[in-house]
C-alpha cells in the first residue's frame, strides 16, 4: 500500500437490520461480523473494521483495479461499523469519536427509525460535516414508498449541517448503485492531519491474537485497535497507557494504574507498517502481557508517547448544549433541564464513563466520574440520559478548564 495515500475514517450508522454489514461487504469483500455472538445473533454488537483503497480507473472510481485499464490507487478507506441496535448505543457513541466521514443507511422499504434519528444527532453532537445517505434495500420498496422515503430523509437532513447530503438509492443485496458510493467518498475532502504534535491514539478495541497451544517464545503481545488522532507513532516507541488497568481493591474499591510499554509492531488493514501518521485505523501489538489486552479491556484508553498525556480526571467541567426533543422513542418527549444529583451516560473520545451531577452553575457542570478518563482539548462529550430503562442521548458538552 502506497504511504502517501491520502487516508479516511468513514463510520456505517443507522438501525439494526436496515442492511449496514451487508453494505460493507459489498464496499470492501469483508465481513465486519466477525465475534462469534455477532454471527449468531445477526447485528453488530462491538464496532467492526473493514477496509478498502479506492482506485481511479478512466473516469470510473472503483475498489478494485480493473484488468486492461490503467488504474490509479487515490484513497485508502477505514470503515466502522456501528451497532444500529438501540441496547448498543454507547459502542455506537465511541466508533462516532473515531471518523472523518459517515454513511447513515435508512432501509427504503422501512424508511426512518427511532434509532435513525439517534444515531443522526449522535453524528450532529460530534459536529460531523461530512455525510452520505444510503437509501438501502430499494429493490424492497415501490416507487411510491421510495420517494416518501426520500422526502422523509431530506426533512431529518433539513437545517443542520449535513442539509445538502447526497442520498443514494441502493440494493447492498443486489449490488446496484454501489459504485455511486465510491464516487461520492472519493468527492469528500480530507481532513488536515496534525503530524507534528505528540500522538494522540483513541484505543477503540483490545485484543489477544494468540490461539490456544501456542508455545510461549513464539506468543505475540496485546494488541490495542484504533485510531490515531494526531501525531506519529514508530515500531520501537515506548509508549504509556491511560487511565490503564483496572484494579480492584480490598472493601470494593478500584484504582486504575497507567500502562507503560514499547510498540513490537504497527498493522494497517493487512500491511505491516513501520511508522504511521495519523488517519486510518490501525492495530498496534505491544510488548504488553496479551492478558491485558484480551476482551476489550483497555477499550476507551488514550495512548502517547511517554510523558505526554494528561491524568486521566475523575472529576470534569463542561458545558452542555442539549437537544429540543429525545430521539429513539416513539412520539415526542422534551429534554428536561439537568438536575444535580443525577446520573448521566459520558462519551469522550471512545471512553463510555456515568457522571454525577455534582453542580450546575450558570450553564457549567460539574461531574464526578466513576470511571476516569483522558480529557482533550477540543474534545466533544456526548451526553446521555437514562430513560425508561435505556440510556438516550439528549445533548453533547464542552469541556471547561
Amino acid at each position: 500500500m502506497d504511504k502517501d495515500l491520502p487516508e479516511i475514517n468513514v463510520g456505517v450508522v443507522g438501525h439494526v437490520d436496515h442492511g449496514k454489514t451487508t453494505l460493507l461487504s459489498r464496499l470492501t469483500g469483508k465481513f465486519t461480523d466477525t465475534h462469534s455472538e455477532e454471527l449468531k445473533r445477526g447485528i453488530t454488537i462491538k464496532l467492526g473494521y473493514a477496509e478498502t483503497t479506492l482506485y481511479k480507473c478512466g473516469e470510473k472510481i472503483t475498489n478494485v483495479q480493473e484488468k486492461g485499464k490503467e488504474c490509479t490507487p487515490v484513497r485508502y478507506v477505514s470503515f466502522i461499523d456501528a451497532p444500529g441496535h438501540e441496547m448498543l448505543m454507547a459502542t455506537m457513541l465511541s466508533g462516532a469519536a473515531i471518523i472523518d466521514a459517515a454513511i447513515l443507511v435508512v432501509a427504503a422499504n422501512e424508511g426512518i427509525k427511532p434509532q435513525t434519528k439517534e444515531h443522526f444527532m449522535a453524528l450532529q453532537a460530534r459536529n460531523l460535516k461530512n455525510l452520505i445517505v444510503v437509501q438501502n434495500k430499494i429493490d424492497l420498496a415501490s416507487k411510491e414508498k421510495a420517494l416518501e422515503n426520500y422526502k422523509e430523509i431530506k426533512n431529518l437532513l433539513k437545517g443542520t449541517s449535513m442539509e445538502n447530503a447526497p442520498i443514494i438509492p441502493v440494493s447492498a443485496q443486489q449490488g446496484v448503485n454501489i459504485d455511486k458510493i465510491f464516487e461520492e467518498l472519493y468527492k469528500i475532502e480530507i481532513p488536515k492531519r496534525d503530524e507534528k504534535s505528540n500522538p494522540v491514539f483513541l484505543v477503540a478495541r483490545s485484543f489477544d491474537i494468540n490461539k490456544p497451544g501456542k508455545k510461549i517464545p513464539e506468543l505475540n503481545g496485546g494488541i490495542l485497535g484504533g485510531i490515531l488522532k494526531e501525531g506519529t507513532l514508530k515500531v520501537g516507541d515506548e509508549i504509556e497507557i491511560k487511565p490503564g488497568l483496572y484494579i480492584k481493591k480490598t472493601r470494593g474499591e478500584t484504582t486504575y494504574k497507567t500502562l507503560h510499554t514499547k510498540i513490537i509492531s504497527l498493522h494497517k488493514g493487512e500491511d505491516t507498517i513501520n511508522e504511521v501518521g495519523p488517519g486510518a485505523s490501525i492495530s498496534i501489538e505491544t510488548s504488553l502481557d496479551p492478558s491485558l489486552t484480551k476482551a476489550d479491556s483497555l477499550r476507551g484508553c488514550v495512548v502517547s508517547t511517554k510523558g505526554n498525556l494528561p491524568d486521566a480526571k475523575e472529576n470534569i467541567k463542561m458545558k452542555a448544549t442539549l437537544f429540543k426533543e429525545v430521539s429513539g422513542l416513539k412520539g415526542h418527549q422534551i429534554v428536561d433541564p439537568l438536575k444535580t444529583k443525577e446520573t448521566l451516560m459520558l462519551s469522550i473520545n471512545t471512553t463510555i464513563t456515568v457522571g454525577t451531577v455534582e453542580k450546575i452553575s450558570n450553564g457549567e457542570i460539574e461531574l464526578s466520574l466513576n470511571i476516569p478518563a483522558v480529557v482533550l482539548e477540543k474534545d466533544n462529550i456526548g451526553v446521555a440520559r437514562n430513560i425508561e430503562g435505556h440510556w438516550r442521548l439528549i445533548g453533547w458538552g464542552t469541556q471547561i478548564e
